[in-house]
């Protein structure tokens, strides 16, 4: 993460680094190397005082407040790749995962409906190796009002009731409604979209964590645009 807000130029605070952190590691050097023309403010600490300002219990020796990046809704809907639009997701990891899972899939970007979580949580940030710092996401008051406004096609994503992902043309201007972990999509927002999709599961499984299903129909967009649709 420290090389992903080296990479993307983002300004940072403070580094917090553990003493000789970077001696005999060509990579931590490297970092260390890089901070010494950027001009940050560079604290270093023993290893106790590094484990008590950590959120993680074995700290890699950086730690690094950066200032997020700024995007609004448009940001996130400029692209040509599906937009998804999330509905009270709780769990940071889960953001992280559909994150990564939507920048290497062409997303255009990510709309955060109220009641989800922060894309600057720690945790979020570790799970989506460094695409948070990168594919737009921006909180939105009506996220389906802003997509409706953009002239996208809304697709509700739900365990049952829809028709099989596989089946839809989704090469067309997209937006993808997730919804929270355990309760799915608020009703008025299944309600006001185009179309359902379901992903058939076989087994006794009644549904896929929120972000495995984005990932999916995130995929099955791209393979439909063709193979420079992700890259």
């Amino acid at each position: 993460m420290a090389e992903e807000v080296l990479r993307e130029g983002l300004a940072a605070r403070l580094w917090v680094l553990a003493e000789g952190w970077g001696e005999g590691d060509a990579r931590a050097a490297a970092v260390r190397q890089a901070l010494s023309g950027r001009g940050d403010e560079v604290l270093e600490v023993g290893p106790g005082l590094l484990r008590e300002v950590s959120d993680t219990e074995a700290p890699q020796g950086v730690l690094v407040v950066v200032e997020a990046p700024r995007w609004t809704p448009g940001d996130a809907l400029r692209g040509a790749g599906p937009a998804v639009l999330l509905d009270r997701l709780q769990d940071p990891g889960n953001l992280g995962t559909l994150a990564r899972s939507a920048e290497a899939a062409g997303a255009s970007g990510i709309l955060l409906g109220p009641g989800c979580v922060d894309p600057g949580n720690p945790k979020a940030l570790r799970a989506s190796a460094g695409s948070l710092l990168r594919l737009p996401v921006a909180f939105c008051a009506d996220p389906a009002l802003a997509v409706r406004q953009a002239g996208r096609l809304v697709a509700a994503t739900s365990g049952r009731g829809g028709v099989s992902y596989a089946s839809v043309d989704l090469t067309g201007p997209l937006a993808l409604l997730v919804g929270q972990e355990g309760s799915g999509l608020a009703p008025e927002l299944e309600r006001a979209a185009d179309l359902v999709l379901t992903i058939p599961m076989a087994g006794a499984a009644e549904s896929l964590n929120a972000a495995t299903a984005a990932a999916v129909i995130l995929f099955e967009s791209a393979r439909q645009r063709g193979p420079r649709s992700t890259g």
